[in-house]
């Protein structure tokens, strides 16, 4: 079904009268209209229709209409009121939180509140890099020879020294220009980036318990946690209807998620590999390339596969048996398992240094932790634990920029986690990113809208404010960004929509410069220093010492 042209009629006049009601409450209030660069600055973004809960049942009603565009040398129509629903409202302050008590004191006290100890690792079976089998899924990570075309690997949108991602925005996985360039500079012949979604860090991926990508569509039956997945209850995977267990998911949640970047067409699989056949034969087949039988044979010039299998997993079998894509997804899953960095100075100031965090890290932790109603930024409902998540879904109406995950009337839109559920309150929800080494793991966003870190902060104080004002040319040029404005407006539609119904989101908080600088501070001190120094990473990089059993190891170049 298109949800977005097959409405019911008397839902959509449900759904148009209750924005209307947002419209007149926002416009009860009054708004900067000088800012420059903004995404609804001076343009309409049609009048938009979400999707709107039904009392009875809950479902979706699906609608929306976009109004023409201003014709050349028109004068274009107001800012859309979708994006005015917090202008002018009294905004609560983050600056009556307690001064009469030490930092140390208020801190320490809202740290055993909710029973921090600072590393999410404790109770943990985590994986050695030096572990055989890691060892073997850090050359899969690296090899080219899974990428149906040979051009890309895990290691293109996945690496080490590029904060476990790729330092872009918006990936490019097959036929780019270079396919040995990663991070900026990366391009790809359409001019464009050409996968939807920014990839998400590889650093700490062991720590999921519930769920994998930004909408969950690896997820955990059982999310018991400190077990990433791996409690017997079963982990669902998109080839498999939502709550039913896929039976080849594999151990784990991290080694479940390493089977679907290889049939990813935009991503590693490519278009004319196995064209028009099941995820599961591209699989199969790449697991025969490398074993050099059935479909594989002859496919690589010297394949030397087997004996690093068998390194890895102790024991000698014929490569039908031991070179499969069940083996080499645990292998990759315990590669990624061991890249585990938590040793921040956080975790050393919960664990009893005070002189580990600065006064100004010390301040901004005390917003993140305290409440509303205490003067804080209630960062740590959504950004709890010592992982900093709550593994839950959330509008957050981040710009939506890119070439979209097909949805909406023309393709460019991208629901989220609704794509999953088909539920009306996850519309544009997306999985709350954990903060450890935050500072490191950029862009930010779902789509990688935001280039600094700052920007991605003040975003959640007050969405509205920075979807209005926000600034297009912190992107690269390549980015797909003409249908952003309806796209954004809907989805700060659906924000204020979540939030009259009462669901658990972000509220509007006006900070201080100085206060929204404590704040950062504070994220930084979650940064592990080995993620940053290449002498500490280079046991999960390529090294001069590793074998190269196939000749596409990935030995990847960095733009100056």
């Amino acid at each position: 079904m298109n949800y977005w042209h097959q409405q019911s009629p008397r839902l959509f006049v449900l759904g148009f009268i209750g924005l209307l009601l947002v419209v007149l409450i926002a416009a009860c209030g009054s708004r900067d209209e000088s800012q420059s660069g903004a995404i609804l600055d001076g343009r309409q973004a049609g009048a938009v229709t979400v999707p709107a809960p039904d009392a009875a049942d809950d479902d979706v009603v699906d609608a929306a209409r976009d109004q023409p565009a201003p014709m050349p040398g028109e004068e274009p129509p107001s800012l859309s009121a979708a994006t005015e629903t917090t202008a002018g409202a009294e905004l609560p302050s983050a600056s009556t939180v307690s001064a009469d008590a030490s930092l140390d004191t208020q801190l320490r006290t809202l740290i055993q509140q909710q029973g921090l100890t600072g590393d999410p690792s404790i109770g943990r079976e985590l994986p050695s890099i030096d572990d055989p089998v890691a060892q073997l899924g850090k050359l899969l990570f690296f090899t080219k020879a899974l990428g149906g075309d040979k051009d890309s690997a895990c290691v293109t949108c996945h690496a080490p020294n590029l904060g476990g991602g790729d330092d872009l925005s918006l990936p490019i996985g097959v036929g780019a220009d270079n396919p040995d360039l990663l991070g900026p500079g990366r391009t790809h012949p359409s001019g464009h980036p050409t996968v939807p979604r920014n990839a998400p860090t590889t650093f700490n991926i062991a720590m999921w318990d519930q769920a994998i990508f930004h909408d969950g569509r690896i997820e955990s039956l059982g999310k018991t946690p400190g077990a990433d997945g791996a409690d017997g209850k079963g982990i669902r995977t998109p080839e498999v209807p939502l709550g039913v267990a896929d039976p080849n998911a594999s151990e784990n949640l991290v080694a479940a998620q390493s089977r679907f970047p290889l049939t990813s067409p935009e991503e590693m699989r490519g278009f004319q590999f196995e064209a028009g056949a099941g995820a599961q034969a591209a699989r199969d087949h790449l697991a025969a390339r490398l074993g050099d039988y059935g479909a594989g044979i002859g496919e690589l010039a010297n394949p030397a596969w087997l004996a690093e299998f068998e390194r890895g997993f102790g024991h000698t079998a014929t490569p039908e048996r031991i070179i499969t894509e069940q083996y080499i997804a645990e292998a990759i899953g315990r590669y990624e398992r061991s890249q585990v960095f938590v040793d921040n100075a956080w975790k050393a100031y919960v664990q009893g240094d005070d002189n580990a965090l600065s006064e100004s890290a010390k301040r901004g932790a005390l917003l993140f932790f305290s409440p509303y109603e205490e003067g804080g930024t209630n960062c740590a409902v959504c950004h709890s634990g010592d992982f900093f998540t709550d593994e839950q879904y959330h509008v957050q109406a981040i710009p939506q920029v890119g070439p979209g995950k097909g949805d909406g009337p023309d393709g460019s839109d991208d629901f989220g986690r609704f794509r999953e559920t088909g539920q009306f309150v996850d519309l544009y929800a997306f999985r709350t990113p954990t903060l450890l080494n935050v500072e490191e793991t950029g862009p930010w966003g779902h789509d990688g809208a935001y280039t600094t870190l700052e920007g991605i902060v003040r975003h959640h104080l007050n969405p509205a404010r920075a979807v209005a004002s926000y600034d297009f040319s912190q992107l690269d040029p390549s980015i797909q960004t003409e249908h952003t404005v309806e796209n954004t407006a809907k989805a700060l539609a659906q924000l204020e929509s979540n939030r009259t119904m009462g669901l658990l989101t972000v509220q509007d908080v006006e900070l201080t410069d100085g206060q929204v600088a404590d704040l950062i501070a504070f994220l930084r001190s979650l940064t592990d220093p080995c993620v940053t120094s290449e002498k500490c990473l280079a046991p999960w990089m390529l090294g001069g010492d590793d074998p190269d059993p196939d000749g596409l190891l990935l030995r990847m170049v960095v733009a100056p």
